[in-house]
């Protein structure tokens, strides 16, 4: 039975991912229609590699390693898991159409200090190495676990951020600063 639940698990997950892709268009389209720039563009089917990787190596692992079931292990992880969707959502709702699975920046408007983006540069990714660690802990598959660590970190830091950091200096470099109300409406997976 807990194979079951595991699969629905990760089906649910993917079927979050498909929706992240559809607000993701959407707001790709607002932020262009606004002069939106994207950047980055080389990392970004690696790192959909990455995460589909993820889904289909966690049921892989879970049914051909045979891993068990460990519920002082599952409850924490599957709790962590929730957590990270919320946050991820949270960083969704903050930055409003300006959110995008890719790096797009409209340039001139202010970086979002509401939400998660008052305490932490970049939050979103904090969901994604949570769930990443997480959700295939809640069935030990623990080689994916680590291998998506950290490929993570690798695309992550190395970059992903570095790409947003770039785009983002470019963007705002006439903005005014932060903003912390809905003055602005919220480019790309972190604060434009």
């Amino acid at each position: 039975m807990s194979l079951l639940l595991f699969d629905l698990l990760v089906a649910a997950t993917a079927l979050e991912r498909l929706a992240e892709l559809v607000v993701s268009a959407r707001n790709a389209r607002w932020s262009f229609a606004r002069g939106g720039v994207e950047s980055g563009r080389g990392h970004f089917p690696p790192m959909v590699a990455l995460h589909t990787g993820l889904l289909v190596a966690c049921v892989a692992e879970v049914h051909l390693a045979g891993r068990p079931f460990v519920p002082a292990l599952a409850w924490p992880a599957l709790a962590a898991v929730l957590a990270s969707q919320a946050l991820r959502w949270w960083c969704i709702a903050s930055l409003g159409p300006r959110w995008n699975t890719r790096v797009i920046v409209v340039p001139g408007l202010p970086l979002v200090a509401r939400g998660p983006y008052g305490r932490l540069r970049h939050p979103n990714y904090v969901a994604v190495a949570l769930e990443g660690l997480a959700l295939p802990l809640v069935h030990t598959a623990w080689v994916t676990a680590l291998t998506f660590t950290v490929l993570n970190a690798v695309l992550l830091l190395a970059f992903r951020i570095p790409a947003e950091e770039r785009a983002l200096a470019d963007a705002t470099a006439a903005s005014p600063g932060p903003v912390d109300a809905d003055a602005s409406p919220s480019g790309t997976d972190e604060r434009r």
